[in-house]
């Protein structure tokens, strides 16, 4: 049974990124449920959008599992998949652009507490891990043909860049004290080129379905 799973987990691509996305929708809960506790024991809305953000991310991943695992039983599943995908595609870009509420508190730097060095460490440690693998793996998408796959790297690439956000704030809470023109204006870009790339990516996905899904007319109407 193991050396099945693991000759499986090698040979097909496919079946990798749904195992992979299934066991990071723990740690993703996990990550919310803690930017959550900071939310509450320092009262502070930044890290409460946050954890929303990430429990609603959350949950469009688990919908492309479940979507992914019903739509397998289909025929064609290929055209099941492009209409599923675009349609989660809609709905992330709808998330991306409620993260403007977080950014907008952050760049005004409404912080509660000053919060001590260690947070900070591991969320760089944190971060630099899910950038680096986002990224490799975002380039490996390549190699599949599923939308849905496809648009699981993209969600696990938009899941790396919010860290920015949340490392950059928790950097601002450590070495902030006052009022500091500087640090406003370096936060305002900075959260602006992230926020930006991350809408950029959610409508790059929904014009990939709205072309998959047109690219599948003249097929169907042919039948």
């Amino acid at each position: 049974m193991v050396k099945q799973f693991w000759n499986r987990w090698k040979r097909e691509y496919d079946y990798k990124t749904y195992m992979t996305a299934g066991g990071s929708l723990a740690a993703t809960i996990l990550y919310a449920l803690y930017n959550g506790f900071l939310g509450i024991s320092h009262a502070s809305l930044w890290y409460g959008t946050i954890c929303v953000y990430y429990i609603l991310l959350t949950i469009l991943r688990g919908a492309i599992i479940i979507a992914a695992k019903r739509i397998h039983l289909r025929q064609p599943p290929e055209s099941a998949r492009d209409r599923a995908s675009l349609l989660i595609s809609f709905l992330l870009l709808i998330l991306n652009i409620s993260l403007i509420v977080p950014v907008s508190i952050m760049v005004k730097q409404q912080k509660p507490v000053n919060m001590t060095l260690i947070p900070a460490i591991a969320m760089a440690a944190y971060t630099t891990c899910k950038i680096v693998m986002a990224s490799v793996n975002l380039r490996k998408r390549r190699v599949s043909s599923d939308s849905l796959v496809w648009l699981l790297r993209t969600i696990s690439f938009i899941d790396a860049l919010v860290s920015i956000l949340t490392l950059q704030n928790t950097l601002i809470m450590v070495n902030s004290h006052g009022e500091n023109m500087k640090m406003f204006q370096l936060t305002a870009v900075t959260s602006a080129v992230v926020w930006i790339a991350i809408l950029l990516l959610s409508a790059v996905a929904i014009v990939k379905g709205i072309r998959r899904v047109k690219s599948e007319k003249p097929d169907n109407s042919g039948r």
